[in-house]
């Protein structure tokens, strides 16, 4: 019942491997590590095999790029594993089967993880393009693929657990990256540390790992199954509004006071008197009851883990290394892309799934109105939890004397303004996502690679072009402004100890913050004329 009479297993992979979306993302990533291995590929006629430092390069970066890649894809299919049969209204269907809850885990990981391990499995022929250019031996292959479907393992049983424990999928997946970017950021960096030696890195791949690896989804195994034993959402579909006074008394950790500062900023308390004439209901409800239909324990986890994690980074990048401050506000920045979609990206697709939307499109509002509404409530909640973690900027330009030279003032209001930017782009992304998309879920999933693609596009394409194309450097340099990330470190930095004059320019903040809020509105306009159309029809 576990593998071969396993009927869970067996209509996953069904529904998984027959959409179009499996046959899309095979294309896809296969596609993608083509054409990179396609354009760092050798161009000499005759290669020097005795020195093959390009082809090691060469597989590093392939090797890294399959792993975050990944890493990365795990949570989309596993995070809506269990949240999925909540929201299809079949949870309740599914535990009363005679089905063992060992069985639905166990059926629920390998259906999310099997088609992602085919999609590794599918990189093979590269791979074998790579290694008679030579630097690469066997066994690193063998290690890296064993390592890679390990981590992947490990990170689909953490997102599986997270599905467990809410009731949406959009909050499982927001948590389960929190967990899992941390993990994987440790594997890269101990890959790329110990480049030099790769006895040791086999031997972690092929004794450490696997234990680690075992160790963790054995242990989340348990607690998962454990839950699907003793379910807390049996009666109710799982779709019951959360008594928020209930939720509190038995929280653990942060507690969300609504009537008090400043969770009133980002959650204000529900309203006990009549609306005001010319406010905007939509705004009005879904800051006061929407956003935490669902309870505070996906807010409550991600405010704790970016608070914990911010700690030790805001110390070593602004206290003790003041010239790494550009790395603290990137990690703002990933958390404003982590939590941004969360609230917006599934805006409109939340009204089509709880079959709303048709009694909100023949209410007397303008669909600016509705748009306007949604888009504010999403930004302020993202932007007030975002902008927590830049009280620390605010400490050290007190404290360090290195933020006190003259000038830098002004660095530190760049940075403001680069994530106040961001999170009104990533507002803006997630709204558009749930318009142009039908599930939350997808919405989500969408407005992630966009937004990774902004973030991270031009730094990546930077890299590569530095390693294996030299003399187009120069040119995408000038192109960075349109990450958030590459304007943040392109600003004029100076500490105290480096006397030469500061490195840098104001020109990437100013064609950055014109380009992103130039394409927001853009969108925004997009998004009025076609959800005005869709309105027009529909009344």
């Amino acid at each position: 019942m576990y593998l071969r009479d396993n009927p869970v297993l067996q209509r996953e992979l069904i529904v998984n491997l027959r959409t179009a979306r499996a046959f899309l993302v095979l294309a896809a990533y296969v596609g993608l590590l083509g054409l990179v291995v396609y354009a760092a590929w050798p161009q000499q006629r005759r290669l020097d095999v005795s020195n093959p430092q390009a082809a090691i390069r060469l597989v590093n970066m392939f090797f890294l790029g399959q792993f975050v890649l990944a890493s990365l894809m795990a949570p989309t299919f596993a995070a809506g594993a269990i949240t999925g049969e909540k929201e299809r209204r079949t949870y309740e269907m599914l535990l009363a089967s005679p089905l063992r809850p060992g069985a639905i885990v166990l059926g629920k990981l390998l259906a999310a993880l099997t088609h992602l391990g085919l999609v590794i499995f599918s990189s093979l022929p590269i791979v074998m393009l790579c290694l008679p250019l030579g630097g690469t031996s066997f066994y690193e292959v063998v290690a890296v693929f064993l390592a890679t479907l390990l981590a992947v393992a490990t990170f689909g049983m953490v997102s599986l657990a997270c599905s467990s424990f809410f009731r949406r999928t959009a909050a499982a997946l927001v948590v389960s990256y929190l967990a899992i970017l941390p993990l994987a950021f440790l594997a890269v960096a101990f890959w790329q540390s110990f480049a030099q030696t790769g006895p040791v890195r086999l031997l972690v791949a092929f004794t450490l790992v696997p234990v680690v690896a075992l160790t963790v989804c054995l242990g989340l195994g348990k607690i998962v199954a454990w839950r699907l034993l003793h379910p807390p959402d049996v009666g109710s579909e799982g779709q019951e509004v959360v008594d928020e006074e209930q939720e509190m008394e038995h929280a653990v950790g942060l507690v969300i006071r609504r009537e008090h500062f400043p969770d009133r900023l980002f959650a204000p308390p529900k309203r006990t008197d009549l609306l005001p004439d010319g406010a905007n209901p939509v705004y009005d409800k879904e800051m006061r009851a929407e956003l935490f239909s669902q309870g505070t324990l996906m807010l409550r986890v991600v405010i704790q883990v970016s608070m914990f994690l911010a700690i030790p980074l805001m110390g070593l990048w602004l206290f003790v290394f003041p010239r790494w401050a550009p790395w603290y506000i990137s990690y703002v920045l990933l958390f404003s892309l982590l939590a941004g979609p969360v609230f917006s990206a599934g805006m409109i697709t939340n009204e089509r799934e709880r079959q709303t939307l048709d009694l909100l499109l023949t209410t007397l509002l303008t669909p600016w109105q509705i748009l306007s509404g949604k888009l504010l409530a999403a930004w302020r909640v993202s932007t007030v939890l975002t902008l927590f973690l830049m009280w620390p900027v605010v400490l050290a330009a007190v404290l360090v004397p290195d933020f006190r030279v003259f000038g830098n003032w002004r660095v530190l209001l760049g940075y403001l303004a680069v994530v106040l930017t961001t999170c009104v782009l990533t507002s803006v992304v997630g709204l558009s996502t749930s318009v142009l998309v039908r599930k939350t879920s997808h919405s989500l999933v969408l407005a992630y690679l966009v937004l990774a693609a902004i973030f991270f596009g031009p730094l990546a394409l930077l890299s590569f072009v530095q390693a294996f194309h030299p003399q187009w450097t120069s040119v995408v340099q000038q192109g960075l402004f349109l990450s958030p990330v590459g304007t943040v470190f392109q600003l004029p930095l100076r500490v105290l100890d480096d006397f030469s004059p500061p490195e840098g320019s104001w020109w990437p903040l100013l064609w950055h913050t014109l380009t992103s809020l130039g394409a927001c509105a853009v969108l925004l306009i997009f998004l009025g004329r076609l959800f005005a159309m869709r309105w027009r029809v529909a009344g």
